[in-house]
């Protein structure tokens, strides 16, 4: 067979790239994400233009119908201006220009990307500016939508522009835009909407005497422009948390309690490193965890927020004299903790993303505790200087994901956190929680059975069984959830063995039928040639399991007399083993630890031991991230009980930021906690552990010293014991 003739070399020959005139139209709907978000972006094209005021009219006209205006009294444009900035989509004019100056004043601009004027496109057909400079002719230019998304070619398409010498509205400087053939027809929730998020355009936590925003419609008169303003309450908050994080990604705030009927507010201030926020993060392979400063940038923060059940609503409602619907329709529409990038509102811009921060995620964990998205309103304060990553994507939904966004995001909900345990400690808590045993309601299967019993009376599929079974899955998940978060709290009115017994009994009950029925229809419908649907039914079994091993978890604690066991240990090898499986963050925080060089033996379960020192080993560790690394130490002391010769008592000594005055007496309290997104067991089960050997757990007050000291004793084997220290 002949061989192919070679493949010769030619020159590459060039291909025009071209756009074609509908890309407006596409960017307008599709980078624009609903109408708010298009007429905020317009709105901000008039505070980057420098206007002190805006106004916004929903009119109608014979000639036009109905319209959408948007006037200020900015700097305009001049005829250059229109063609070389206005006229080209994307322009990086913003981005080479990002602070505007006027007199002796000076702003930085809001928006950089150039696609303002996209929003235009998704909001109607057609659009009408008028715009005059200072000192300048006044110019008009209009463009048709429609008749670009039918040219051929974006060569052929052209925005209109000529001297404009009619009346006019503009005085000395300024725009107005009009939006002609509208898309949608406004009605009066649309606009309330509307009304609602400008008002969060600028924070409300700030005092801002040179921008103002008005809106009129055809729902009012005409005459009457209304300055959007935020409701009067939003600046009295029950709880609130303001500081910043500096350059190092370290937060120092003032906690402030006050009630809202009372004269004198409760402040307390707080600190919280870098290094502790990195402690409490668990996904940690977004972050650099060598670094010992975060690279986000420094900002400033504040994040108020209320009680939203009946009492706490009451209270708002009678001191303002506001309606209870009112109050709730104010705080949802400035729900959720806002971004302000010099000033202007960067993220959220609509509905859909409110909860950015993911709080009402986090929040099924420990609902109570927790705050949600609808009862906080916070504002955080960023610059372009400073914070030059943090940057909101195209479509001004979220923010770019990165490095520095993700140290943002952890910095803020580590605020948050300390915002939830401060509120936690000053509200008022219910005399008689409700019984835990209607959690267990959910863990029936009597309507699951009703269900699928009724489909396979009707002759139905596993095909249409297994969403049933899928969702009592979640439901299942929910509970166990539920249980964890319920033992915590209901652990505060009981002990922890009581309160495990409790769970161990209901959850075997409930799992033993649950998973009876859960094989019943895998036998009825089995076995599964689908492997999704086979999936389904392994899903459906480990939930089963999750819930089995849970109270495999509690078991340990359900026995009211904790029988003992009859190993030993030794307890200076019990506090290296432990030192050796926390060696990595030791390490890394340059933390120097002292052990005797004894050997004791005590009657105690080496597992219940490491237990004990790992708790507070790890409380440790955490807070002696504020320490200088100069001066971190932990000493361990072990020495014979004055009180019993048969006893020895071991004490766990730190350098950290020790334990407020007030919580001394309550730190071994279930659900006692100072750590963002801690439950608040580790002392409560510690302690019970050595009440288990007939001990005690105490905390030493140091006066003015620093750190914490925790002793407790235990039971001696009739073993020597050697004096002397090692440090590792």
């Amino acid at each position: 067979m002949q061989a192919p003739p070679p493949v010769t070399s030619a020159e590459f020959e060039p291909i025009p790239l071209r756009i074609h005139p509908r890309v407006f139209a596409a960017l307008g709907a599709d980078l624009v994400t609903n109408d708010i978000v298009a007429v905020i972006e317009l709105v901000k094209n008039a505070y980057d233009a420098f206007a002190h005021n805006v106004w916004l009219r929903f009119g109608s006209s014979t000639a036009d119908g109905e319209y959408l205006e948007v006037e200020d009294d900015g700097c305009g444009m001049t005829r250059a201006k229109i063609e070389n900035v206005w006229c080209h989509v994307a322009t990086p004019y913003k981005k080479e220009h990002p602070i505007i100056t006027n007199a002796n004043s000076k702003r930085h601009v809001t928006g950089d990307k150039g696609l303002g004027r996209l929003a235009g496109a998704r909001l109607g057909k057609r659009l009408n500016l008028l715009t005059k400079a200072l000192g300048e002719p006044c110019w008009e230019v209009d463009i048709n939508w429609k008749d670009l998304a039918y040219s051929d070619d974006l060569s052929n398409s052209f925005a209109h522009c000529r001297r404009y010498d009619g009346p006019s509205c503009i005085e000395e400087s300024g725009t107005r835009l009009r939006v002609l053939d509208m898309n949608t027809r406004w009605n009066r929730r649309q606009i309330a909407d509307l009304s609602e998020n400008l008002a969060r355009l600028l924070s409300p936590f700030l005092e801002m005497n040179d921008f103002d925003i008005y809106l009129s419609h055809r729902f009012t008169d005409h005459s009457q422009a209304v300055r959007i303003d935020p409701p009067r309450f939003l600046s009295s908050p029950k709880y609130s948390i303001k500081g910043n994080a500096d350059s190092r990604g370290n937060v120092k705030a003032v906690y402030r309690f006050t009630p809202i009927s009372a004269q004198e507010p409760v402040e307390k201030e707080i600190t919280h490193s870098w290094e502790q926020i990195l402690d409490s993060i668990r996904d940690r392979d977004q972050f650099e965890y060598r670094c010992d400063k975060a690279h986000c940038g420094p900002f400033r923060f504040e994040i108020r927020a209320w009680d939203l059940d009946s009492e706490g609503i009451h209270e708002v409602s009678q001191f303002f004299a506001l309606q209870r619907s009112d109050i709730r329709k104010a705080i949802r529409a400035h729900k959720g903790i806002s971004i302000y990038r010099d000033k202007v509102l960067v993220l959220p811009k609509s509905e859909n993303s409110r909860d950015w921060l993911g709080l009402d995620l986090r929040r099924v964990s420990q609902v109570g505790r927790r705050l949600s998205t609808s009862q906080v309103v916070g504002s955080v304060f960023i610059t372009k200087q400073h914070n030059p990553e943090i940057d909101d994507t195209s479509d001004r939904e979220g923010l770019v994901s990165c490095l520095e966004v993700a140290e943002f995001e952890a910095i803020l909900r580590a605020v948050i956190g300390l915002l939830e345990i401060e509120r936690d400690e000053n509200r008022s808590k219910p005399d008689r929680p409700e019984p835990l045993r209607r959690l267990f309601e959910h863990l029936s299967t009597n309507e699951l059975s009703s269900e699928v019993v009724k489909l396979s009376n009707e002759g139905a599929e596993i095909t249409e069984v297994i969403p049933v079974i899928r969702n009592f899955e979640k439901s299942l998940d929910s509970t166990r959830k539920g249980i964890e978060r319920y033992f915590i709290y209901y652990s505060r009115l009981a002990t922890v063995g009581t309160i495990a017994l409790m769970l161990v009994h209901e959850i075997r009950n409930r799992t033993t039928a649950i998973g009876a029925f859960i094989r019943s229809v895998m036998d009825r419908y089995g076995p599964f040639t689908d492997p999704e649907i086979a999936e389904e039914c392994r899903s459906a079994h480990g939930a089963i399991s999750s819930l089995e091993r849970l109270a495999d978890t509690f078991s340990p604690l359900a026995s009211r007399s904790f029988r003992r066991r009859k190993r030993h240990a030794v307890v200076e090898d019990r506090i290296k083993s432990c030192l050796y499986l926390c060696r990595g963050e030791i390490m890394r925080k340059r933390i120097t630890c002292e052990v005797p060089n004894s050997s004791t033996v005590v009657a105690v379960d080496p597992g219940e031991l490491d237990a004990v020192i790992l708790n507070l080993v790890s409380n440790s560790l955490y807070w002696m991230a504020d320490t200088p690394q100069d001066d971190r130490l932990l000493q361990f002391g072990v020495s014979p009980d004055p009180n019993d010769a048969a006893r020895i008592r071991i004490s766990v000594s730190d350098q950290g930021s020790g334990i407020a005055q007030d919580d001394l007496e309550r730190v071994f309290l279930p659900g006692m906690t100072r750590k963002p997104g801690g439950i608040g067991m580790g002392l409560t089960v510690a302690s019970e552990l050595v009440a288990v050997y007939d001990g005690r757990m105490a905390v030493e007050d140091r006066g003015l010293d620093r750190g914490a000291v925790f002793i407790f004793d235990l039971p001696l084997v009739s073993n020597g014991k050697h004096s002397g220290s090692a440090s590792t």
